[in-house]
């Protein structure tokens, strides 16, 4: 990768996991361009942060609102060298409730995002060398409760998008992994119950930090070994075999 400022771009970064995925970011330096659908949190927060920072209010179920979101991060900081696909929603409903519009909006929202977000991105880090792309899936791609068949396929797709892109854009220089996060407690932490710790292998529910912490490890170019995995992050949570006692 060439020698240059790094710009991260975030997508879903005005809460949860992607806000502390900023503000990790911001500390560490790095020019920062921020996307999240909900504009008044978004910008409030990216005032907030330290550096260089670009907050473009974007609902990325919309093709023609990411194409206008990366051109303005390319205007700002002439393209961009680690892309996080961390926007995420969910729909959790009897499949027989659930509509097609809903289908489509999660599906759009989570996985069709993540196929445009790094096309767009892929075209500037050509351009400079080579990059990072990150995609946020989620344990549930592995398993999943009753009722959530919108998610588990969105974050499914995410799993499989990710080595597909790894395959087509390694030749550029560009590193393609995943994250599937298990429990990751955004807000309250102190008051999660003893149990809710005590049933991960860990012995703890996880934080936004221990996320932030594989991103930056996967972002760092001296990794670059490192392609088309899916780092499951989960307090060993997906291999505990589970029985009612």
């Amino acid at each position: 990768m060439k020698s240059h400022p790094s710009v991260t771009l975030i997508t879903g970064a005005a809460a949860g996991i992607g806000r502390a995925l900023a503000a990790a970011y911001a500390e560490a330096g790095h020019q920062l361009v921020l996307l999240d659908k909900d504009a008044d949190p978004l910008e409030q927060f990216a005032g907030t942060l330290p550096g260089a920072v670009l907050a473009i209010p974007t609902d990325v179920s919309l093709p023609a609102a990411i194409e206008a979101a990366f051109a303005e991060a390319e205007s700002r900081f002439g393209g961009v060298d680690i892309l996080i696909n961390n926007a995420g929603l969910s729909e959790f409903k009897p499949m027989d409730d659930l509509t097609i519009d809903e289908w489509d909006y999660v599906l759009n929202s989570n996985l069709r995002s993540v196929f445009l977000c790094s096309r767009a991105a892929s075209r500037t880090m050509r351009e400079r060398g080579g990059g990072r792309i990150i995609n946020i899936a989620s344990t549930r791609a592995l398993m999943s409760e009753p009722d959530t068949e919108a998610y588990a396929a969105s974050k499914g797709g995410i799993l499989a998008l990710t080595h597909a892109l790894a395959i087509s854009l390694g030749k550029h220089g560009i590193r393609v992994n995943a994250i599937s996060p298990g429990w990751i407690a955004t807000e309250d932490y102190d008051q999660l119950r003893p149990r809710d710790h005590a049933q991960h292998p860990s012995g703890r529910v996880g934080r936004p930090a221990d996320i932030a912490r594989a991103c930056f490890f996967l972002s760092d170019p001296a990794n670059d070994f490192i392609t088309g995995a899916n780092f499951v992050i989960d307090g060993g949570m997906t291999r505990k075999m589970i029985y009612e006692e």
